[in-house]
């Protein structure tokens, strides 16, 4: 799930003043393949425009996720990673050893996940599903 969502556009929908700074960030945030963490989106940016700090890529990783134009995850790494607020569903399956995120959708884990929460008098209206696993074709 290869998926690229235009931050800017976002922002420019939020009604989010973007200065030239912003924009580089918004380019590489929407740009990005992966679940960058800050420190890696500053070294993407700083490679475009070489006076982005690292303070001012946390303020706008902040303004941009109190805005609800990205989605914060703690893979368990001990760093915040971040990705374009999804307008779609999708889970994550982060392999313990390399850190590699992958995204994916179960039409039949997503009915199971109803069917327990309707099982336990609930009314399911939202979830995030992290799976952690290694590769089968990995020693161990």
């Amino acid at each position: 799930m290869n998926r690229h969502i235009d931050v800017e556009a976002l922002c420019q929908e939020k009604g989010l003043r973007i200065t030239d700074q912003r924009r580089v960030i918004a380019k590489v945030l929407s740009e990005a393949a992966d679940h960058p963490d800050v420190e890696a989106v500053h070294e993407r940016a700083s490679a475009v425009d070489p006076g982005i700090s690292i303070a001012t890529v946390y303020r706008t990783v902040r303004l941009f996720e109190e805005a609800g134009i990205l989605e914060r995850h703690d893979f368990g790494d001990g760093r915040s990673r971040y990705e374009a607020a999804a307008e779609a569903h999708h889970d994550h399956l982060i392999d313990v050893e390399t850190g590699r995120v992958i995204e994916f959708v179960d039409p039949e884990l997503e009915a199971l996940q109803k069917v327990i929460a309707e099982r336990l008098g609930f009314r399911l209206v939202d979830h995030r599903m992290e799976l952690y696993g290694v590769a089968l074709d990995r020693k161990s």
